[in-house]
């Protein structure tokens, strides 16, 4: 470590106020103040963190290890000083090939503005998006300084483990591998008892944790919502672009399994080699055609083992392990843009002699794709073929499993459900229009990270206020701090939009919603 440690003012922790107070007594003496002359270095327990944009940053602290393919068992509080100042390396995976990777890989991350444990802050723990394959929390877009400072909360962001490392089904091998096909849900599970045991020496209230995360962050909410192990470790629930209607079934999760073993010219009953073979080699094997979807790469995700999983999250219905737990769902309003470039081959010659054909191809709900195209040009004629392509497969991808979810909970009577749609388009890129992972910033406040599309003027700044208002509201009350927010019921399907004018709708894009509900929704990677 660069500099010395600051011991704690009192008992083992160093307060943020302690800190501050320190710098104006010496700034009215006319002395230099402390931490001008040298870096904090807060310490709770045996971590030591370090200051960041005003708050207290503790990254890389271990709350887990696992062998592969088994459940994971907590890290001890007690032991020796650690320094918990760089982020742990993430989940081995394709992509992110500039980021250290180790299957080693079960850290979090707590942002605090001080140590206090009389605080009592409000608690927000963060899932990462990236389907279960992909992704981690060390993108400056999900860092948590400025939300813990602005939102005056805790905010907690984890990684665990993906891919077939987290959700290959091998319980057909035996009893030793019981919990496969949930491992990476059972992760969370793990990191959300670390919170409530540890996160009162933080400043935190282990009585008002809310989790929220986005896109597969969402998913894997969804999912905690109906797995037993899961209750009473979060209070509140936001879910931005992240829908979980229903898990893999095991027969589906066991094709996957097999193909994987295939791809890596395994025998099919080896699981021994699965377990012992270098992890490079296992993800090479992800890049198999999926024998479910029928194209690459391999899908894997939570299964319904009946076990740690005993239902489908939303399907038949809401699971009721889930009503009492009040819940933010949003989408964006042209979610495809994010990866269906607007500049690449996909829309490249796009007309309308073909937008039935591409369009088809992108979404998982069996309706002809020329009726489907028919429809939106008879309700919108003054549309263009790229807007008709967009808000189709946006309406017939994924955001289907969030209006049944909304619904599911609605008729259930759940506690609490607002929904939200955020329709700002990027003023960064004119052609991004409002998609996947655009309200990311806005509710960690970190408009100004690199890849965020958000833009830092006042009306980026405005609606920021008004997300992490509505968000930490949530962490804090079980209300979003949103007065004017109304809840979700039937059959009004009250909205707020979020663009550069805040402002409740009831039923946006309902003859979108209509005409997709006439077909089955099919879940992504089911």
């Amino acid at each position: 470590m660069p500099f010395p440690l600051q011991e704690a003012t009192s008992g083992a922790e160093t307060t943020r106020r302690a800190v501050l107070a320190g710098g104006a007594v010496a700034l009215a003496t006319g002395a230099a103040p402390a931490f001008a002359r040298s870096p904090v270095w807060p310490q709770v327990g045996r971590y030591v963190g370090a200051e960041q944009q005003g708050v207290f940053a503790f990254r890389g602290i271990r709350y887990g290890r696992a062998a592969r393919f088994a459940r994971a068992v907590a890290e001890p509080w007690d032991g020796p000083r650690l320094d918990a100042q760089a982020f742990g390396p993430i989940c081995p995976q394709r992509g992110l090939d500039d980021q250290p990777q180790s299957e080693d890989c079960l850290f979090l991350n707590v942002w605090a503005p001080e140590s206090n444990p009389a605080a009592k802050r409000a608690v927000m723990v963060y899932f990462h998006g990236g389907a279960y394959t992909t992704g981690s929390v060390t993108d400056p877009l999900t860092q948590g300084a400025k939300l813990a400072a602005e939102g005056d909360v805790v905010v907690v962001t984890v990684n665990h483990r993906l891919n077939a490392l987290g959700y290959a089904w091998l319980r057909p091998f035996g009893a030793k591998y019981a919990d496969s096909g949930n491992l990476g849900q059972l992760d969370l599970i793990l990191a959300l008892q670390w919170v409530r045991m540890h996160i009162a020496a933080f400043g935190g209230d282990p009585a008002r944790v809310m989790v929220f995360g986005q896109s597969g962050g969402g998913a894997k909410i969804a999912t905690l919502m109906a797995m037993p192990a899961a209750k009473g470790l979060f209070h509140a629930a936001a879910t931005m672009s992240g829908q979980q209607v229903q898990a893999s079934g095991p027969m589906h999760a066991w094709a996957r399994t097999q193909a994987l073993m295939a791809a890596l010219k395994l025998a099919p009953g080896d699981v021994e080699g699965l377990r012992i073979m270098p992890v490079e080699r296992l993800i090479e094997g992800l890049t198999a055609t999926d024998p479910v979807m029928g194209s690459g790469p391999l899908y894997f995700g939570p299964v319904l083992d009946m076990t740690n999983l005993p239902r489908h999250p939303f399907w038949p219905d809401a699971a009721p392990l889930s009503l009492a737990v009040p819940m933010i769902l949003g989408n964006t309003h042209e979610e495809t843009r994010a990866f269906l470039d607007p500049r690449g081959d996909k829309l490249k010659g796009l007309d309308w002699s073909n937008v039935a054909t591409r369009m088809g191809r992108e979404v998982k709900i069996d309706l002809d794709p020329q009726w489907v195209i028919d429809e939106y040009r008879a309700r919108e004629p003054g549309w263009s073929v790229e807007q008709v392509f967009y808000a189709a497969t946006t309406a017939g991808r994924s955001w289907p499993g969030q209006v049944i979810e909304a619904d599911e909970r609605a008729k259930a009577g759940a506690q609490a459900t607002w929904v939200y749609q955020l329709e700002r388009p990027s003023p960064v890129d004119p052609l991004r229009g409002a998609a996947h992972t655009d309200d990311i910033p806005y509710v960690f406040g970190t408009l100004d990270a690199p890849g965020s599309f958000s833009g830092t003027d006042a009306n980026a700044k405005a609606l920021s206020k008004a997300m992490m208002g509505a968000f930490t509201g949530l962490a804090k009350t079980g209300q979003p701090g949103l007065a004017d927010w109304t809840n979700y019921a039937l059959p009004s399907r009250a909205t707020m939009v979020f663009g550069d004018r805040v402002r409740m709708e009831h039923d946006p894009r309902g003859w979108q919603r209509e005409l997709w509900a006439r077909a089955p929704y099919v879940q992504p990677g089911t």
